[in-house]
């Protein structure tokens, strides 16, 4: 009886298998995916990867916090004028858009957070197609040397 309560056991387990997700995690908040991006002044920004349409739409919606050497690294399929906006997005930005040789080819400084609960948030695009964006602190983009022209260094995921 107790061998059989054993292969039971182990019958379930292996039915069930290792759970998809890391256990200090909450549920559909897994441990984001990293990539540096160095800036002209030599600092590292290190970004969360957003590649696919739902990463892209959630952004940094919902945050209250994020570090002077943390951001968002938006990669799209094709260049485009991608338009961003701050909808549910609770803390200030600068926005960066780059070209696909990584150039930067349009900045929003200082964005403001959008409390309006309907879709009437300012929206922010450049005048050319990007095919990044990078979303860092307000006010951190003028420290890292950062202009139209300057090119960053990071890998594609």
């Amino acid at each position: 009886m107790f061998i059989r309560a054993i292969l039971m056991a182990f019958m379930v387990l292996g039915l069930v298998g290792p759970s998809s997700g890391d256990a200090t995690s909450p549920p559909g908040n897994q441990a984001a995916r990293l990539i540096p991006v160095k800036t002209p002044s030599g600092t590292v920004i290190q970004a969360e990867i957003a590649d696919t349409p739902q990463k892209r739409a959630a952004g940094l919606m919902y945050r209250d916090h994020l570090k002077k050497d943390h951001g968002m690294m938006f990669f799209f399929d094709q260049a485009q004028e991608w338009t961003f906006w701050m909808k549910n997005t609770l803390i200030a930005l600068d926005l960066i858009w780059m070209d696909e040789k990584k150039r930067v080819i349009h900045i929003e400084r200082n964005v403001p957070i959008c409390t309006r609960t309907d879709d009437s948030c300012p929206q922010y695009r450049p005048n050319d197609g990007a095919m990044y964006v990078l979303e860092i602190a307000a006010g951190t983009v003028d420290g890292l040397k950062i202009e139209k022209g300057t090119k960053l260094q990071f890998a594609n995921p």
